[in-house]
């Protein structure tokens, strides 16, 4: 059933948001920021995917560039619903509703952007059920819906139209140049579906979800439980239903390098205990894309990689790794719609020039986090995602 979100829920939303990204969708106060300004005392209707009338015309919002150039490079706030309506009038019809393309800190948080400035629900789901780095990686693109049209907007105004027809690879390679020659962020209407489509192509959810997780580990700080427990509690009855502990350590090495209009670069963790010996490693796109334990890999996408604080469970992106930081590094499972041969083929290993196959963080050998003796009772939010 749909739902009410208010500027309260937005804290709790951008952490869940940002865990679920991987280290990539945007800085998560920026987008808590950019809603709030517009959002004040209201409140947004957020629609369950599965109550879509068929004919629902829905129209994705996002911000595509690189993460390191969103820290220095404010948007103007104008840019996401200028999107919207170059896209509406190119089209020469205006949406029913928006979505997100993917989760992240951002992305997460600008069709509420939209949704508050407009007036219009946002639906409950995505494209991506975590973020990726590129436009046509896409679970939309997967099942048969196409990105182009995009209209994208800058933040002196800028409109662009592009139109590939069914090639989501060119759209992307298009829109990424034009998005480095607007300085490296631009904002992007794209994947124009129905609701019928919503509900074939999306992930669902992803929204109460994200805000699921984002509370549970805010209480558990609270109650002083273990976040770490209390995240494995909220997937567990989720599509994303397994979560491992793959590493705690300290971060010792950071390279990050902005190319292409991507954010490149690995992540070394060295153990606590030097006597644990080993060491841990991360590749990534914007998004963490491998992660190998003494050379073996432990998790690689499409599965989830999140990086968070070895205390307080706080998600950090890729942008904010640091030298000295103690961390953990959890391995999530995705849904089975993102492994499937045609979903692999667009974001799966090969899709990022890795030669390692995929095989699902669950089958890997390492410990998972306890959950044995986690409360029985759950939250509102996560018993209904």
């Amino acid at each position: 059933m749909s739902w009410r979100l208010t500027a309260a829920d937005l804290p709790d939303l951008a952490r869940g948001a940002t865990l679920l990204g991987t280290g990539g969708g945007g800085d998560p106060y920026i987008g808590e920021m950019l809603v709030e300004r517009v959002l004040g005392g209201g409140s947004i209707t957020i629609l369950d995917p599965d109550e879509l009338a068929d004919d629902l015309f829905v129209i994705p919002t996002a911000q595509m560039g690189a993460p390191t150039v969103m820290v220095e490079k404010i948007p103007a706030g104008t840019e996401p619903t200028l999107s919207l309506r170059i896209l509406e009038d190119h089209l020469g019809r205006r949406a029913d509703a928006t979505m997100p393309i993917e989760c992240g800190g951002i992305n997460s948080m600008i069709p509420l952007v939209v949704a508050a400035e407009t007036g219009l629900p946002v639906v409950d789901a995505d494209g991506m059920g975590r973020a990726f780095p590129e436009l046509s990686m896409e679970t939309f693109a997967v099942y048969g819906v196409h990105g182009s049209p995009l209209a994208l907007a800058g933040e002196r105004g800028e409109r662009v139209i592009i139109d590939t027809g069914d090639d989501d690879r060119q759209m992307e390679w298009l829109a990424r140049a034009i998005t480095i020659r607007l300085g490296g962020v631009g904002h992007i209407a794209e994947y124009a579906m129905s609701g019928a489509d919503v509900r074939r192509t999306a992930v669902p959810r992803t929204i109460s979800m994200a805000l699921a997780l984002g509370r549970s580990i805010r209480l558990a700080r609270e109650q002083h439980r273990s976040p770490f427990e209390a995240i494995a509690e909220t997937l567990a009855p989720t599509l994303y239903s397994h979560v491992r502990e793959l590493f705690v350590g300290k971060v010792t090495d950071v390279e990050r390098r902005t190319t292409d209009g991507f954010a490149k670069g690995r992540a070394v963790i060295s153990p606590l205990d030097p006597a644990d010996g080993g060491t841990f490693e991360i590749s990534f796109q914007n998004e963490n894309l491998i992660a190998r334990r003494d050379g073996e890999v432990v998790a690689i996408v499409p599965d989830l990689i999140c990086v968070v604080d070895h205390e307080s469970a706080e998600p950090i992106t890729t942008e904010g790794l640091r030298y000295g930081q103690r961390v953990r590094v959890l391995g999530i499972s995705t849904p089975e719609m993102m492994r499937t041969p045609a979903a692999l083929a667009a974001f799966g290993p090969t899709a990022f020039g890795l030669s390692e196959p995929f095989v699902p963080v669950e089958h890997v050998p390492v410990e998972r986090i306890p959950v044995e003796h986690v409360p029985v009772e759950r939250s509102a939010e996560a018993a209904r995602v």
